[in-house]
């Protein structure tokens, strides 16, 4: 029993009620009652994390998901993110986040990841990483695929959030367990086919308005092609760095001092 992740669940289905969310729910049957699994998840909504979590509680399981450093350095989702035992990822010290999963993985946990580490603005799968596979081998466990459809309408990366009553419809599907193999390169690849196909399963039965912008354009919607949305994480990425670099800059000077008022 864990009091206090329960009681964030308890809350956060309370704010799904208020918002009026209509959840549909199929292959729930495919999280394990025990054992460890690693859960892949699609992204498309900032709000994912707190919706894959409902099909694992058919079972009564929690899932750990890993999510960002800055979150658990934050002063009040830090401690909560601890508390409910979630693996905080830093990008610089990859090696430290993995280890920390396999090592849940390998105690018997549901460690939630997404394997396309970032929100995807085209609402189609991107290109997958590795590591939900290298771990699975690793830990000896299965992974299970999951889709989650509609919570771009929620709140998503670069459009307004929609926190209010929308009863928004909210579709999420888990797949049957992958077996691990290697190597982990083949079965990444067949986790982005498998997932694919779900999410195209998914959509079938979702009405979608068209022109809307959280409707991929494959669909009829204003939505990114995939390669245009690929082009501005890109864009953005070189942003950060560049940003980064600037910082790192104006330290070393606070540091050092300025060279040119000294020379004066």
């Amino acid at each position: 029993m864990e009091p206090f992740y329960r009681t964030i669940i308890g809350v956060a289905r309370t704010l799904f009620a208020a918002q009026g969310l209509k959840f549909t729910i199929t292959g729930e049957e495919h999280i394990p009652a025990t054992g460890g699994a690693v859960i892949a998840i699609n992204h498309t909504g900032y709000m994912d994390f707190t919706y894959a979590g409902i099909p694992a509680r058919a079972t009564k399981r929690y899932i750990r998901f890993m999510a960002k450093k800055e979150v658990f350095d934050h002063k009040i989702s830090g401690p909560m993110m601890r508390a409910m035992k979630h693996i905080p990822v830093d990008r610089g010290d990859a090696h430290e986040s993995y280890r920390l999963a396999v090592e849940a993985l390998k105690a018997g946990e549901l460690v939630g990841v997404f394997p396309e580490e970032t929100i995807s603005r085209s609402f189609e799968l991107k290109t997958f990483r590795s590591g939900a596979a290298r771990m699975a081998n690793e830990a000896g466990v299965p992974v299970i695929p999951m889709i989650i459809w509609g919570s771009q309408r929620v709140w998503t990366k670069g459009h307004p959030k929609h926190l209010g009553r929308t009863n928004t419809p909210i579709t999420i599907k888990v797949g049957e367990p992958i077996a691990p193999y290697e190597p982990a390169s083949e079965m990444t690849a067949q986790l982005h086919s498998t997932m694919e196909k779900m999410l195209h399963e998914v959509q079938q039965d979702y009405v979608h308005e068209p022109g809307a912008y959280w409707v991929p354009r494959r669909l009829g919607g204003t939505a990114p092609t995939l390669e245009e949305a690929t082009a501005q994480d890109e864009a953005a990425a070189a942003e950060r760095r560049a940003r980064k670099a600037r910082e790192k800059a104006e330290r070393e000077r606070a540091r050092g001092g300025d060279p040119g008022t000294s020379a004066q």
